[in-house]
């Protein structure tokens, strides 16, 4: 299957993505994982969105598309990926679009992860990272630590990250609701879309996930 995944931030895309991708035996390709392994490979694309991001601009559609279609292109995604950060507006929307039908293949399912918004603040705001390991993360509702501020593996001070403060996150929805959520009306013109809850246990996500495509993917 070839799926997008969308969803605000806080919603659990980048779980469910490494979960699905496991599940149904496909690369997960993220923007992120994107950007980093061209620029530590120094290719010509790392080094085109290295010189944007050290000056602090944003990286242009052109080149994320770019390395989008290099990473479709390799071998292991020959019968499908999961896209997790890509598209990210209309324009990458229309560009991947036309990228897919110059190789005569189209997407199978955009997969909309729903949470509402106060929740989203509620999961990204309460997070506390460790400052000796930042592998090691807190919640102040969904995963206390046994003694307030303290990291219950290592003993390092908690803390929350500035770009998980309450105001930066509702920036942050902001951003998602003009810039990203277009592409679910998008995607819907095209009868792609299958949205699910993303509220309840990792586990029960993820199943209804697969459900929900194995729907999906039998109306094809």
């Amino acid at each position: 299957m070839r799926i997008v995944l969308v969803g605000p931030p806080g919603a659990g895309k980048g779980t469910q993505a490494v979960r699905l991708a496991e599940k149904l035996r496909i690369p997960h390709i993220s923007t992120g994982d994107l950007f980093r392994a061209n620029i530590s490979r120094q290719t010509e694309l790392g080094k085109l969105a290295k010189s944007y991001m050290d000056a602090g601009n944003l990286v242009p559609d052109e080149v994320t598309i770019a390395m989008a279609k290099d990473r479709m292109e390799q071998p292991d995604a020959e019968n499908g990926f999961l896209l997790d950060g890509f598209p990210r507006n209309v324009s990458q929307a229309e560009a991947l679009d036309e990228l897919l039908e110059g190789e005569g293949i189209k997407l199978d399912a955009v997969l909309d992860l729903e949470v509402p918004e106060e929740e989203v603040v509620k999961r990204i705001a309460g997070r506390r990272i460790c400052r000796k390991d930042s592998s090691h993360v807190f919640h102040v509702t969904y995963s206390r630590p046994k003694v307030e501020g303290v990291c219950d593996v290592c003993g390092g001070e908690l803390y929350q990250r500035d770009d998980d403060s309450e105001d930066t996150v509702r920036k942050r929805l902001e951003v998602y609701h003009t810039q990203t959520e277009p592409i679910i009306d998008y995607y819907k013109a095209q009868g792609l879309v299958v949205t699910i809850s993303a509220l309840g246990p990792v586990d029960e996500i993820t199943r209804r996930a697969l459900e929900a495509l194995k729907r999906e993917d039998a109306t094809q």
